[in-house]
Formats: structure tokens, sequence, C-alpha cells
């Protein structure tokens, strides 16, 4: 390639893009097949839920342990009550890199199957600039109406889609928050009725957020390096980082907060993470919007961002971990 006839138009972590609109990612693509986890016991597979678009999840499966055989006058509900919550989780990657096979986020995900006894749909949706958003929104709504109906067995039979909660992490944990507003205040979709009264909770851990208008505590070169991002991944977006999307305390992004599905709420921030300060605002506008819901916050004093993920067995990660 000439290096003369093309530049760099844009670089973030793991990513770079050229002026002729070729992608460069430099790292976080690396995956690890699913399959069993002797560490934890835990089952995997992959899912592919939309071929015209390559929307996939993988599907895990804790150490189920054979019931006892139900006696006569046991009724059928008994069984049901047998069943594991459903966590429909998003993985992080600034929109741009990362998959529910990255080998740190496998790991991490197996490790809270087996932790809080759950059968886990982490999803695979396109990534940005290829596929600007909303498309990650658009195959996160697609992917979380999937898992809610059972449409797997793993999930029919073993979930309790009566009992299911919203998780992510980083550009996930953004992905989570707004599959909560979606579920709480759409009246477009036929299912998000049933699906509202399904979501029992919904778990954001390191968020990310942005603004046009910088936080007090926020860093104007980390706001910045945002808000060029997301320029690069969503050109349509309204209003810049002032999209209710990227910016839930917008001005006119509010009554969202108000309506998100769920009664409890749980919001990790790391103290060296600068996203900190809008994951600190944002529960802090939750808890003023009228949502009746229990929010709960949780930082971690003295760790980066993501730092559950790629530092997964230390004091802080596990502390986090047992919040969860």
């Amino acid at each position: 390639m000439d290096s003369g006839s093309v530049e760099v138009v844009f670089e973030c972590d793991c990513f770079r893009l050229y002026s002729d609109g070729h992608v460069e990612r430099t790292g976080g693509m690396e995956t690890v097949p699913a399959g069993f986890d002797a560490a934890t016991g835990v089952t995997s597979k992959d899912v592919v839920i939309d071929a015209s678009t390559g929307v996939a999840t993988r599907l895990y499966l804790p150490a189920i342990q054979t019931a006892a055989p139900l006696l006569p006058s046991e009724s059928d509900d008994d069984s049901a009550a047998t069943k594991l919550p459903v966590l429909v989780i998003f993985h992080g990657g600034f929109f741009i890199v990362g998959s529910s096979g990255g080998p740190d986020f496998h790991r991490y995900v197996n490790s809270l199957v087996a932790r809080s006894r759950v059968v886990a749909v982490s999803v695979d949706y396109r990534l940005a600039p290829e596929h600007p958003l909303p498309a990650a929104y658009d195959d996160s709504w697609a992917a979380l109406n999937w898992a809610v109906s059972g449409a797997d067995p793993w999930l029919s039979d073993h979930g309790d889609l009566g009992r299911v909660f919203v998780a992510g992490g980083s550009a996930g944990a953004n992905i989570a928050h707004n599959m909560a507003v979606a579920t709480g205040t759409s009246v477009l979709h036929a299912a998000t009725p049933a699906l509202a009264a399904r979501i029992g909770g919904v778990i954001l851990l390191h968020p990310s957020f942005c603004g046009e208008q910088k936080l007090e505590d926020e860093a104007e070169e980390f706001l910045q390096a945002n808000k060029k991002r997301w320029e690069v991944i969503f050109p349509s977006a309204r209003d810049g980082t002032d999209d209710p999307r990227i910016n839930p305390m917008a001005a006119g992004a509010a009554p969202g907060l108000a309506k998100l599905a769920g009664k409890r709420l749980f919001v990790a921030t790391a103290s060296e993470d600068p996203r900190a300060p809008r994951g600190r605002a944002y529960c802090e506008a939750v808890r003023t919007s009228g949502w009746m819901g229990k929010v709960e916050w949780f930082e971690s004093k003295g760790k980066g961002h993501a730092f559950f993920v790629s530092d997964h067995g230390s004091h802080e990660a596990v502390a986090l971990m047992d919040r969860v």
C-alpha cells in the first residue's frame, strides 16, 4: 500500500480508519471456541439467530444437577422452580472490536454463569464502522427478543423466561442501558409489553456514555476522543454526543430513564476509569428521574476500565463479581 496515497483519519485503541475507507483492527479480535470449560463446569455453544445479518449468540449453561423425580402429588409448577434466570449480556470494545468469543470475556462469562447459576446469552452484534450504529442496537434488540422467546432448547428447557436480566460492560453496558430503555418505552414492537414484565434487573459495568458538555470531574482529552469516535461510528446520530443513546442525561432524554425496564439497577464504576464521572452522574439521574426501582452503585478503588475482565482473579474483581 502506498503510504502517501492514504492516511489515517481516525485512530483509537485497537483500531485505525484510513482515508480510503478501509479499517485496520490491531487487536481485540482474538477468539476462543465455545465448549466445555473444565474450570467452571460451564458449557457453551454458538447459535446464529439471523443469517441475513450474521447476528449470533454464545449460550452458556452451568452444570445442571439432576433433580429428584417429582412425587405424584407435586404439580408441574414445581418443576418450573428448578429453572434458572436468564442473563442477556453484551460485550464491550468501543462498538468497534470484541466478540462473545474474546478470550477474557468468554472466561468472565463462564465464571459469572457458574457463580450466579444463570443461563447466559452473550450477544455478537455487528461492529462499526463497517456497520455504523444503530446496527449494534438493532442487533441487540433482535437478540434480546430472540432470547426471551425461548427459541433454543437450552433457554426453553433450563431458563426461566420470566426472570431475565440484561447486562454489559463498557460499550456493552451502553447497549444494555438502551435495551432497558427500549423495553420500557417502546410500543412499536409486539413483544415489548410481555418483555418488559420479564426484565428483573439491569447490570451496567463501567458504562460508556458521553455528552457535548464536559462534566466537572471529566477529563477534557478523554471527552474529545470519545466525541470523535462517536462521529465515526454513528455519523447519523441526533445532536452528536447528546444523542440520548450515548448521553442518557441530555435534555429530552430523561423521560426514558423514568421508564427503564426492571426493578433493580446495578452500576459499577472504577476510580481510575475516565468513564467513572458519567457512570456516577447516570446513577443520580436515574434516582431523580422518578424511576420506581432500586438503584445501586459500586466503585472499585484503584482500578481502571474493565479490569474485571482483564484482571479476572484480583481481589477487586472478585469483590465486584460478588456484588453482581
